[in-house]
């Protein structure tokens, strides 16, 4: 899996940012577009959210550009630290914004990729409004991921979820939170 297998923006975008890719990257990318079931383990500052995230944003643009009407949740992410899930979502928008200048710049244009966070301290109106209008990323704890799951509502939504990434793996095994 090389950067060219990606849409045409998001290697511009990738490229101006980082230059190349790191060997994890390219590892872990190649297996996750197999549809392989990937487990990304390497020091820190060697690009890991990026190769567990960049898939999956790169399917985002391209079926966001054939299939407007289409709304689902299709990614996953769960951390067990509530302050790294709104790292995360920060971490989200500068790709999804930079990839959406490189389509503005190719004519094209983004549709709104949108990210929701969903903790234990989200008032219920926000989580209802999740619900009627989900996002396509779901950043969420162990906690509220099986509070979703023990729901009919919530296992509906999360039913066409295309990619699951657990992050900081070590931190919730062998533990309750583990359990969820």
């Amino acid at each position: 899996m090389a950067l060219e297998d990606f849409h045409p923006a998001s290697q511009q975008w990738f490229r101006a940012q980082f230059k190349k890719p790191t060997e994890t990257q390219i590892e872990a990318w190649h297996a996750v577009r197999s549809g392989k079931h990937t487990l990304v383990s390497a020091p820190t500052g060697s690009g890991k959210t990026l190769a567990a995230f960049y898939v999956a944003i790169d399917r985002l643009v391209a079926r966001g550009l054939s299939d407007l009407n289409n709304r689902r949740i299709e990614v996953v992410y769960v951390s067990p630290l509530k302050a790294l899930s709104n790292d995360i979502q920060k971490n989200l928008e500068t790709p999804l914004s930079g990839i959406a200048r490189e389509l503005s710049l190719l004519g094209e244009s983004l549709p709104n990729i949108s990210v929701g966070v969903r903790t234990g301290d989200k008032p219920s109106y926000e989580r209802q409004k999740m619900v009627r209008y989900p996002p396509d990323i779901l950043v969420t704890t162990p906690e509220s991921l099986y509070l979703l799951l023990t729901s009919a509502s919530g296992r509906e939504k999360l039913s066409e979820v295309s990619t699951l990434i657990v992050d900081e793996i070590h931190a919730i095994l062998g533990d309750k939170r583990g359990s969820h």
